[in-house]
């Protein structure tokens, strides 16, 4: 992302759109770059691009959207793609979990749209580890020069992890990882799931068709008492007003974020047993 900002600011670009929630580190860094991000309205069809306006890029996580876990609307995701093709603007599609799929197909991209105006990210930060700082970027032809560039030598990851991780691409290994890997994370979804069902309809669950995290909503003004509640119990949290832009313009939700990757498969019954205790 510290690339491609780079990139993009040279080009002449100054606004970049991002979802109304979303990762305030992508957030920091467009801005660290001399980048003003505003702020597109998410709702249960995903990022709306009737807000799109004289940006000249868009962030999405068309897939899955994170943290909502709603996936972008197909007129939402034609919308877009015209846009690009209209002012020439480029969309960075952020697929961060695109391995984990349970309920349904997995969602074309949208560089298979338009690849000339398609920036597709992914990582083997959900599938393998997030300190392997393995990232992959399919750029349009126009802008791979570009962006190798200004990345010069300043890369994170050593050589021996990007020949390791194409060995294990090559080999078939991989994704007999990701297939077990998706089993092991259905079935600990399907306890959270079960473990919610029955209590008071006002927590909702949502985003459990992929990924690796749950959102629960909750009654109004109750998120922090979950939070706190949650600490006691000894659990990490996330509520969702921490994902939230600090320019969104819609009323803010209630919500906490559950992540279901990271908990040690024994541990994961006392996590859920803390969890239904710290909720409403």
């Amino acid at each position: 992302m510290v690339v491609l900002a780079a990139v993009l600011r040279a080009r002449g670009v100054r606004t970049v759109a991002v979802e109304s929630y979303g990762l305030h580190v992508h957030r920091d860094l467009l801005e660290a770059a001399g980048l003003r991000t505003v702020p597109l309205p998410v709702d249960d069809r995903g990022a709306d691009p009737g807000a799109l306006t004289d940006a000249g890029a868009v962030l999405l996580t068309p897939a899955h959207q994170f943290p909502t876990g709603v996936p972008l609307h197909p007129d939402r995701r034609a919308a877009v793609v015209d846009w690009a093709r209209r002012t020439g603007a480029l969309i960075l599609e952020d697929d961060y979990d695109g391995e984990f799929r349970y309920d349904r197909q997995p969602v074309g991209a949208l560089q298979g749209l338009a690849p000339d105006h398609v920036v597709y990210l992914g990582t083997a930060s959900k599938s393998l580890a997030p300190g392997l700082r393995l990232a992959w970027a399919v750029l349009p032809p126009g802008l791979a020069d570009e962006v190798t560039a200004t990345r010069g030598g300043s890369d994170t990851c050593g050589v021996l992890e990007q020949l390791t991780l194409a060995e294990f691409l090559a080999s078939g290994a991989y994704d007999r990882h990701v297939r077990a890997s998706r089993l092991r994370y259905r079935r600990r979804r399907d306890a959270l799931v079960a473990a919610l069902a029955g209590r008071d309809p006002d927590v909702r669950i949502a985003g459990i068709a992929a990924g690796l995290h749950a959102v629960l909503g909750l009654p109004p003004g109750t998120e922090q008492q979950v939070l706190r509640s949650a600490a006691w119990h000894g659990l990490g949290l996330h509520g969702l007003s921490v994902f939230r832009h600090p320019r969104a313009t819609t009323d803010p939700l209630d919500a906490v974020v559950v992540g279901y990757g990271t908990p040690p498969d024994h541990a994961w019954t006392g996590a859920l047993d803390a969890l239904c205790r710290a909720l409403p």
